[in-house]
């Protein structure tokens, strides 16, 4: 990937995103799930990269932990900052950056944790590398991604057919989900992963509310529907294939969408 479609590509995920906000308080108890799984405690030096509305910084902040948290969308670090202050939590270090480039001095974390957030950086391995810079020697990198089998990891792959410029194989969020792939990712740096799973419930009255709750927050949907705003039969195509797609995993007036928590420290 060329500098400038890099610099694209990332200005393109900064404005996509911007309107996730209302979606976000369905991840809040996969936030806890995370805090926990990471065995995150009080004292301890936090980076949560790609950290959305902060969700999940703000947990970690309440069990007291010292806290840094970044994101690329501007949009999504203000409601971060107004939630925090709602929960008391005045404390968290909030920066707009990128979790390929993390503006932070070498060995500053205990702990590095994302929630739904690096996996849609461009390079995974700008990203590892850049994460095991700023832990410590024996530090910890724990975070939630959607598996590409699941729901959410079919929802990325379909999208991406309808979109105006498809992401490359390598960038797709999904693979974040994939035990093997992570613990490829991984191997040069960190020991052998540990993986739990989860699912996520959202409410739903019917397959189409779910779908249209996609579309009003969901960044990669909203940004397709954009591309295809001249070609009405493509966007009607798109809706009656995510609607069948959404359909088995709406039980009783809830979406079940499964997650995958990774953890893994830095090789001593």
């Amino acid at each position: 990937m060329s500098t400038d479609s890099l610099a694209g590509f990332k200005q393109q995920q900064r404005e996509m995103w911007s309107s996730f906000a209302p979606s976000a308080i369905f991840t809040t108890p996969v936030a806890a799930n995370l805090v926990a799984f990471a065995g995150i405690r009080a004292g301890q030096r936090v980076l949560d990269v790609g950290t959305g509305t902060g969700v999940a910084a703000i947990t970690a902040a309440r069990v007291g932990a010292e806290v840094s948290a970044l994101d690329l969308t501007p949009e999504l670090l203000e409601q971060a900052k107004q939630d925090a202050a709602i929960a008391e939590q005045a404390g968290i270090h909030w920066i707009e950056g990128d979790a390929e480039n993390l503006p932070y001095p070498d060995n500053s974390f205990d702990i590095v944790i994302s929630q739904f957030g690096h996996m849609f950086a461009p390079r995974a391995d700008v990203v590892v590398r850049e994460v095991h810079r700023v832990l410590m020697p024996g530090g910890l990198f724990a975070f939630a991604s959607w598996p590409p089998e699941h729901l959410m990891g079919r929802v990325f792959a379909l999208v991406d057919t309808y979109a105006a410029s498809p992401t490359s194989h390598d960038a797709a969020p999904q693979l974040w989900g994939d035990t093997h792939i992570i613990t490829q990712r991984l191997a040069n740096f960190f020991e052998a992963p540990f993986f739990e799973r989860g699912v996520m419930l959202t409410p739903a009255l019917s397959k189409s509310h779910r779908r249209l709750a996609f579309e009003r927050s969901f960044g990669p949907m909203r940004q397709a529907l954009q591309d295809l705003a001249a070609r009405p039969e493509k966007i009607q195509a798109l809706r009656k294939q995510m609607d069948d797609l959404i359909e088995p995993y709406c039980l009783n007036n809830q979406c079940h969408q499964s997650y995958l928590m990774s953890r893994s420290r830095v090789i001593k």
